[in-house]
């Protein structure tokens, strides 16, 4: 199902619990599910991970990835902070996992699978643009303390301040892989999700909200993507560029979710009549 939350989170249609988890076909033991605020994927067993995740970056272990929704005005200089406050009053453990911010509306994430007899595939992400930007041009960026730069000589706007260098607008992917993987692979993996995210971007006609160039991405996107390394009947995999299996596999998943969750955004804003 592309869109299994979609009447999660409707308002007057009765009692939903039956559409608020997603399990995997391809991962055992593997469940998403809809809560108010965040959706959780949960794994029945800890396992290695590469994310760049506000919350739990890294190459890390976890058992869970949170993607957590926020309205668009959020500002925070500690997002991490406000992470493990939720997981704390979720009663969550606050290790072993990682934490995303999303300003998307949780009815529009996205989930597509696959399986070969090399590995299984699961792709789930929240799409959202309206801080898109293309990497490469000229446009406000912030330094390590949170001070805005302008698109000229940053020595110019040295000392100006920020009230953030957080904005939620963000295109979050999780990736969880049932099978065997390099160090090396999984950064492949991550090289190849981020060129079918700039593919979707590009063919759904989204630009930079700044200059209006073609957006490859937006200000504060994220990526996790999980590795089980559990079953000694695959084969390692190596390589995860476009040209293999693993790549192609991934790059058809991030693509498509990006599409189905911008495309429902899109539908959601015509309906009610929202810029």
């Amino acid at each position: 199902m592309a869109l299994p939350f979609y009447n999660v989170y409707k308002p007057h249609t009765g009692d939903q619990a039956d559409q608020r988890e997603y399990r995997s076909s391809v991962w055992p033991g593997l469940s998403i599910s809809a809560h108010e605020r965040h959706i959780k994927a949960s794994s029945p067993s800890v396992v290695k991970a590469l994310s760049s995740a506000v919350y739990g970056g890294g190459m890390i272990e976890l058992d869970r990835i949170f993607n957590i929704y926020v309205d668009r005005h959020y500002r925070c200089d500690d997002p991490p902070r406000d992470i493990a406050d939720l997981l704390s009053e979720w009663q969550e453990q606050q290790d072993q996992c990682a934490g995303l911010l999303t300003a998307v509306r949780l009815e529009h994430t996205a989930i597509q699978e696959y399986e070969s007899d090399e590995f299984g595939l699961l792709c789930c992400t929240t799409a959202g643009v309206s801080n898109a930007a293309r990497a490469g041009s000229a446009r406000t960026v912030f330094n390590t303390a949170g001070k805005k730069m302008g698109n000229e000589a940053v020595s110019q706007k040295r000392g100006e301040s920020s009230v953030s260098s957080y904005t939620p607008g963000t295109i979050n992917i999780m990736l969880w892989m049932n099978g065997h993987m390099t160090a090396g692979a999984m950064v492949n993996a991550i090289q190849t999700a981020v060129e079918a995210k700039a593919a979707a971007l590009v063919d759904f006609g989204v630009v930079d909200s700044e200059n209006g160039l073609t957006a490859t991405g937006t200000t504060t996107d994220a990526i996790v993507l999980a590795v089980n390394q559990a079953d000694e009947n695959k084969p390692l995999i190596r390589y995860a560029g476009t040209a293999t299996t693993m790549g192609a596999a991934i790059g058809r998943l991030v693509y498509d979710t990006i599409t189905e969750s911008l495309q429902a955004a899109q539908e959601w804003k015509e309906r009610n009549n929202k810029p």
